[in-house]
């Protein structure tokens, strides 16, 4: 058996797990909605992406601009969905645009306007590039990671709905506590779910809770993800990064 041939077996079994473990996770919570699987490529070939369009991923996600923009090129003819999940510097916010769909780690409302500028460039009112508000949810005293508090949220909400066709306000993400904060994922994810429901009040097309990796899934569909951010779990250890 071939080097490409492994990898690609090794893959499909991986995904065949995940899968299993969300319509687990669905069946434990009494939920029917599908929950969408963003596979994160940060860090693995192209090669890998290709395997994983051919297994019936439709997403991918990638959290480097310069990494990802290369990737994308190679791949571009997959139609695949892409989402931006790393942290966003300004000056990075108008270059993601040329080949994300979907950024989920808008935590500050001076973004928006950098991300719109951009994607008008780019997209228009039929194809808008979708915004996450990525939400923290570490203690306060907790070394910061990224994400707005939740107090925040409804004014970057506003924000994006009120800057124009080429982006729409699609809901929330957040990454569970650090293990070492002794926080419950559950108990996170409850409190996430809280703040969605507050913004689909008053914003009813924020419907997506992206949620949930591979040591947390079950946790995050219990709580109403909508869909889980899984790398390791499908694509296995990450190379090391030079």
């Amino acid at each position: 058996m071939s080097p490409d041939e492994r990898r690609r077996q090794e893959i499909r079994a991986n995904l065949a797990q995940v899968r299993a473990r969300i319509e687990s996770a669905k069946e434990q919570a009494g939920r029917t909605q599908d929950v969408l699987l963003v596979v994160i490529t940060k860090t693995f070939p192209a090669s890998d992406v290709d395997i994983l369009a051919e297994e019936g991923v439709s997403d991918v996600g990638e959290n480097r601009d310069q990494e990802a923009k290369a990737k994308h090129a190679q791949v571009s003819d997959r139609g695949l969905r892409w989402h931006m999940v790393g942290r966003l510097q300004s000056n990075k916010a108008a270059s993601v645009t040329q080949w994300a769909d979907v950024v989920e780690s808008v935590d500050r409302a001076s973004l928006v306007p950098r991300l719109a500028r951009g994607a008008q460039q780019v997209r228009d009112a039929h194809s808008p590039i979708e915004l996450l508000i990525q939400v923290s949810l570490d203690a306060p005293e907790a070394i910061d990671r990224g994400g707005a508090r939740p107090t925040d949220v409804p004014a970057i909400a506003d924000a994006i709905a009120q800057a124009g066709p080429a982006v729409r306000l699609g809901g929330l993400m957040a990454v569970a506590p650090h293990p070492d904060s002794g926080i419950d994922p559950r108990r996170a994810f409850a409190a996430l779910a809280e703040v969605a429901a507050a913004l689909r009040a008053d914003h009813p097309e924020a419907t997506v809770l992206s949620a949930g990796m591979s040591g947390d899934l079950e946790a995050a569909i219990e709580a109403g993800a909508t869909q889980v951010r899984i790398g390791g779990a499908v694509l296995g250890q990450r190379p090391r990064v030079q």
